[in-house]
């Protein structure tokens, strides 16, 4: 009889995590689920010494939370100390706990902030403490004054959330290449930035994409922005704008050296192909003749367009630019053209020409494969010299002088674009960079926010808001 009742337990602890449901006499199997997600962030339940210490001496700071941490990652790359300390502190985590142990010689009568970035989070669920700040004052007081702003890329008007901003105290011009800032800021998606817990002063501010990790401005190729004259904090200080330029663009690296192989003699042959081979001619562009050798000399009048009778067209120029040779004529619309290249028309650096004379055969554009574009401008500053650009990819594909209100052209090559408003201050047409010896700021340029799509043969209207 014991041994009937011990396996009759035994059977029902076995099946006490089946469920059964039984509904118009059907059976449904199922285990018991672990419950909802865990979707909560850790919480502080003690720092030690606390939150807003003063008269701070120690070099070690305890946090304890109500669950296990994961490991901290990439500490140096996320948390930000401020003032910025000569040597890191050291961070741990371990069960429920974050230790911070600091390395640096702590200044008199000073505020620090330590901000934990986005790398606490829970063990099981990674859920994140997000921008955690620890302040403590070595002083009797905390200081509470505020600088913000915002950074914009000068050439694009967009934010960039890789750059720093950083900030010098009693420091002279060349101070922010030579030495590290007293503090730094991160910019968050939208370009803002925020520095809490400041002492009243003079200040010089700066923004940097700092590519090797220095936290000084040491390249021309790096994002740099820098403000006309320091900022005065105090509980008055105005939101600082922030243009950030490269000075020079970052050249590509150059290609891995190998062993030149001599050219044969089919490769030093002059051969040459159109631009855009098999597509329309741009009723707006040149016609581009490249060849597979820089070019030496050409001679025009052997290099012939013509209808398809064979008649010359009048009013035809070149250019020649390296390897290219360009073709400049009213182009007429939907027209079957002829080019004649005379065997010798063209010399290269070896004095090669072309092996014979050929004729290529293409057609021009209608003037309904463009799109009429008519954009109308609100609240535009001529007096800026505004120029208005179209981009592609981050590329400029076309840039005209606004002069009016009411911009058209009614021949506009179909696709998506992204409309540019730029400020051309020397009235080049083009974007130029700002530089800091000189104390030259960056052009400016504001981005539309909404692209415009243009149709072929379609009347593109937009009215645009400045």
């Amino acid at each position: 009889m014991r041994l009937s009742y011990l396996l009759y337990f035994i059977l029902i602890f076995s099946f006490s995590a089946i469920i059964i449901i039984v509904s118009n006499g059907c059976a449904q199997i199922g285990s018991i689920s672990g419950g909802d997600r865990d979707s909560l962030p850790p919480k502080l339940l003690s720092a030690d010494p606390k939150l807003l210490s003063t008269n701070f001496t120690g070099n070690k700071i305890t946090f304890t939370f109500d669950e296990y941490i994961d490991e901290l990652q990439d500490v140096q790359a996320n948390v930000l100390v401020s003032p910025y300390p000569k040597v890191n502190p050291e961070f741990r985590s371990k069960l429920k706990t974050i230790s911070v142990k600091l390395k640096d010689t702590l200044l008199a009568n000073t505020t620090y902030s330590i901000n934990f970035g986005n790398i606490i989070k829970d063990v099981n669920e990674g859920n994140i403490f997000k921008d955690f700040t620890y302040v403590f004052s070595t002083g009797n007081f905390i200081d509470s004054l505020t600088v913000s702003g915002k950074v914009e890329l000068a050439e694009t008007g967009k934010p960039d959330s890789t750059l720093i901003v950083m900030l010098y105290r009693n420091a002279n011009d060349s101070s922010v290449q030579q030495i590290k800032p007293n503090y730094i800021a991160n910019v968050k998606g939208d370009g803002s930035f925020t520095f809490n817990n400041l002492p009243s002063g003079k200040y010089d501010i700066y923004a940097l994409k700092d590519g090797d990790g220095g936290k000084t401005y040491n390249s021309t190729t790096e994002l740099f922005a820098f403000n006309n004259a320091p900022i005065m904090v105090s509980d008055s200080t105005t939101p600082v704008n922030l243009f950030a330029y490269a000075e020079e663009k970052t050249s590509k690296l150059p290609a891995t050296t190998t062993t030149t192989k001599p050219k044969t003699a089919a490769q030093k042959k002059l051969r040459y192909t159109l631009a855009g081979s098999g597509a329309k001619q741009d009723l707006k562009d040149s016609l581009t003749i490249e060849f597979n050798n820089p070019i030496k000399n050409f001679d025009s009048t052997k290099i012939i367009l013509t209808d398809t009778n064979y008649v010359a067209v009048t009013g035809v120029s070149f250019l020649a630019d390296s390897n290219k040779l360009k073709l400049f004529t009213k182009w007429a619309e939907d027209f079957d053209y002829r080019l004649i290249i005379q065997k010798d028309a063209v010399t290269d650096k070896t004095d090669s020409t072309i092996t014979k004379t050929d004729t290529l055969r293409f057609k021009s554009k209608k003037e309904s494969d463009y799109g009429n574009v008519v954009l109308r401008f609100n609240n535009i500053d001529f007096t800026k010299r505004p120029v208005l650009q179209f981009v592609q990819t981050d590329e400029v594909k076309a840039s005209f002088a606004l002069t009016a209100k009411e911009w058209r052209n009614k021949l506009f090559n179909p696709g998506e674009y992204e409309i540019r408003i730029l400020y051309d201050d020397n009235n080049n047409g083009l974007w130029d960079p700002g530089n800091y010896s000189k104390k030259n700021q960056p052009e400016k340029v504001i981005t539309i926010p909404k692209k415009i799509s243009v149709r072929e043969n379609w009347d593109n209207e937009s009215e645009i808001n400045l």
